[in-house]
């Protein structure tokens, strides 16, 4: 299948590109490259810089690509500066993805999967939440990923697309940005292996489901050709596991030890994130009954794939 993904030149649709190689499907890729790179993409892999607000150039992409599924992964990714700029949020993340949609009904696309986030729909969850759970954003990260889901219904409804709003857990895993407002494992991994010390927000004690990048994008491209009852349904992704920061500190600072042999500096902690969650997690047991899938790697095996991927670029 001929497969467009949005965002396809960062750290999760990289990984998707990947595994639809593996799969035999052939990706083309949209990415503005505001923080992915032509470098995480395989060699022959057609990359348009096309920034998905700019929908006269999105138009001209989606008439030459004519693509069989679109995987939507181009965001405004991070929780804090949607609480400073909702705005640009929502630019991003409501109006480049209806723009998106829209592109995909016109040339007949027959699937859209789009990348929602567990991680801030559901709110604070003491357990495991399963997607029954009521939709509880707050901050408008959350609000817009949730919109995407409602508009994601529309299409399908209105255009007799099949959609797929994949819940994310915290993704992370080699080739994450460690710039700016990135991940938590990248962050530290970057620091701890220059030396550096690095920042814990708050007390630490916020509690997140960690599941690795490749295993994000496996998931991804069994919802590309799954049985979908209804023509739409939304997945959690994740591990069903809890880890809290001070924990993953010692994880990261456990595996960059072994790789630097240095006296890392013990952490100080910052204030609280603004829009942040006390508790994350969630229930992927609908993942594996419909997608036939389940995460395959422990956090102590990512942790490792990610610092030693890390470390060969600091060399």
């Amino acid at each position: 299948m001929r497969v467009l993904i949005t965002g396809g030149a960062g750290f999760i649709g990289s990984h998707i590109v990947d595994a639809c190689l593996s799969a035999g499907h052939q990706p083309f890729v949209i990415d503005n490259l505001s923080s992915g790179s032509p470098e995480n993409l395989p060699d022959g892999v057609k990359l348009f810089e096309v920034d998905i607000c700019d929908q006269p150039r999105l138009f001209q992409v989606f008439n030459e690509v004519k693509p069989d599924v679109v995987c939507h992964q181009a965001a405004q990714m991070s929780v804090s500066r949607s609480v400073r700029e909702p705005a640009f949020d929502a630019q991003v993340n409501i109006l480049g993805l209806v723009q998106v949609f829209a592109e995909a009904a016109r040339v007949g696309s027959q699937r859209i999967v789009f990348a929602s986030s567990g991680g801030v729909l559901y709110g604070d969850v003491s357990e495991p939440a399963p997607e029954e759970t009521p939709s509880a954003p707050i901050s408008p990260y959350g609000i817009s990923k949730w919109a995407g889901e409602k508009y994601l219904e529309f299409f399908v409804r209105e255009h007799n697309i099949t959609g797929v709003a994949l819940r994310y857990a915290n993704v992370y895993g080699p080739r994450q940005n460690p710039h700016g407002e990135a991940g938590v494992v990248a962050i530290f991994c970057k620091k701890m292996l220059a030396g550096e010390a690095v920042t814990i927000n708050g007390d630490g004690k916020f509690d997140r489901d960690y599941v690795l990048g490749p295993d994000v994008a496996a998931a991804n491209v069994k919802a590309f050709t799954a049985d979908i009852p209804g023509n739409f349904m939304a997945f959690n992704i994740g591990t069903g596991i809890k880890t809290d920061v001070n924990q993953l500190e010692a994880a990261v600072r456990a595996e960059v030890q072994k790789l630097s042999q240095g006296t890392l500096p013990t952490p100080h902690h910052g204030p609280d994130r603004a829009g942040d969650l006390r508790s994350s997690v969630v229930d992927a047991t609908r993942a594996g009954k419909v997608l036939g899938w389940k995460p395959t790697a422990t956090l102590a095996d990512g942790v490792k794939q990610t610092a030693a991927w890390f470390a060969e670029r600091v060399k």
